[in-house]
């Protein structure tokens, strides 16, 4: 497996261990549809949380959460209906984003809570 490849699945495991421990129930991980792949749907209270885990080992080319694009947005809404729908859910939607910085020096985990707001 590619280093960036093994840096993203670290940064999973490390925002699934942060949302636990914030209260979040993780309800799935790696949901598909379509060409949609959601990171982790987490649930606390009556809120979905749709969160996209951005993991690099440094921020000299931007924040991780600066990598989340239009196209893959749009991308996530539709499979994030689709699993509302599947799963007979009422509950709030909101979009996430946990950006990691691990390397040598540490590990920076943020949790932005409504982050796609930003991107509209």
């Amino acid at each position: 497996m590619a280093a960036h490849n093994e840096l993203g699945k670290k940064g999973e495991e490390l925002a699934v261990e942060h949302l636990r421990n914030k209260g979040y129930e993780i309800v799935a991980r790696n949901f598909t549809f379509q060409k949609a792949e959601v990171d982790i749907i987490a649930r606390k209270d009556n809120i979905l949380s749709i969160i996209e885990v951005k993991t690099r080992s440094t921020p000299d080319f931007g924040d991780p959460q600066e990598f989340v694009k239009a196209r893959q947005l749009q991308r996530l809404v539709k499979a994030v209906d689709h699993f509302v729908e599947e799963h007979d859910l009422d509950v709030e939607v909101r979009f996430d984003i946990v950006a990691i910085i691990k390397n040598k020096a540490g590990t920076r985990i943020e949790h932005i809570e409504d982050a796609f707001l930003a991107f509209e």
